[in-house]
């Protein structure tokens, strides 16, 4: 079975990482040679989406600037993947929320687009990253849409016990494997009520009946319409919902806050082909001064300057 709808919620105002997304949005930040949207961009399409919409809201120019196919129609370097995107026949589509109401009415925003088609939910501050040879997790999760005529699919991944009253956690109706279905969903519950210590994180695959739920759900805090409500929804009444585990050597990268967005961005370089072996003796320099000094000391130095008028300028040669 083939997908070819994505939905790419980004118009969350990135409040956490301030004075950073002040004025640029947090999924432009990057996260080594390319700003976090376009690995999430790159995913979606691995995984056979080729009509992408990207829910946008105020101050998110900069991603339509980004994904424009007339500043990228010749294959040079610099572009790194997006000539590839273009190339594949990967269409860019864009739909603007006023306000951030909350995941499930960003996913609504885009309904004229999914129509009556399944489509996937990528969310656009959050890479998911695989290990070499690995089959993609929105690969896994299509396969598991078809396989057991779901109606959702949501990516799951473990976390610790004590820290599972900040996630949207599953209750498991299957034994766990793989893949489980799912009979019901806890919003951020007390460890001690925790049914599992599965948490939803990022990805999701659905049929067009997730429209009317979302249409169904009442508003939250703050008038936020939630998607983990709507899913919970159809789990209650029966219908075929599932999770997908991450695998051993699966990584999520979230750009949510600035300590999650420095490892991110750190991990990231370090699983580059060209870069990562040197940013790694680099870093495990850090930890030890004396042979970064070494390393160091084999590296040619800038020439000196002195200051003058306010101003460096270059020592005097003769």
């Amino acid at each position: 079975m083939t997908i070819r709808k994505a939905v790419i919620p980004a118009a969350g105002k990135g409040t956490r990482l301030y004075p950073l997304t002040k004025s640029q949005p947090k999924e432009m930040l990057p996260l080594g040679r390319k700003p976090t949207i376009q690995h999430v961009a790159e995913e979606v399409a691995a995984s056979g989406c080729d009509r992408i919409v990207i829910v946008t809201g105020r101050n998110k120019r900069a991603i339509e600037d980004h994904f424009d196919r007339a500043q990228h129609s010749d294959n040079h370097p610099e572009h790194n993947g997006l000539y590839e995107l273009y190339s594949r026949g990967v269409s860019f589509f864009y739909t603007r929320q006023a306000e951030p109401q909350g995941l499930g009415a960003a996913v609504l925003t885009a309904r004229g687009f999914t129509a009556d088609e399944p489509f996937v939910v990528a969310l656009g501050d959050v890479v998911m990253q695989g290990a070499l040879g690995q089959e993609p997790l929105l690969a896994r999760m299509v396969r598991t849409f078809a396989e057991r005529e779901a109606v959702a699919v949501v990516a799951v991944r473990e976390v610790a016990p004590e820290t599972v009253s900040r996630y949207g956690i599953v209750c498991p109706a299957t034994p766990v494997g793989a893949c489980f279905r799912i009979g019901d969903l806890v919003e951020k519950p007390a460890p001690e009520a925790a049914p599992s210590n599965l948490a939803i994180t990022a990805r999701y695959v659905f049929a067009p009946q997730i429209h009317d739920y979302l249409a169904r759900t009442p508003q939250g805090l703050g008038g936020e319409v939630q998607l983990t409500d709507a899913i919970q929804l159809m789990a209650q009444e029966g219908l075929s919902v599932w999770g997908v585990r991450l695998e051993p050597g699966e990584r999520r990268h979230d750009v949510g806050d600035i300590g999650q967005y420095i490892r991110a961005f750190l991990d990231v370089c370090l699983a580059d082909e060209e870069l990562g072996a040197e940013l790694q003796a680099y870093v495990s320099g850090l930890a030890c001064p004396a042979a970064l000094g070494e390393e160091r000391q084999g590296v040619s130095q800038p020439p000196a300057t002195t200051e003058k008028g306010g101003e460096a300028t270059p020592p005097t040669t003769t």
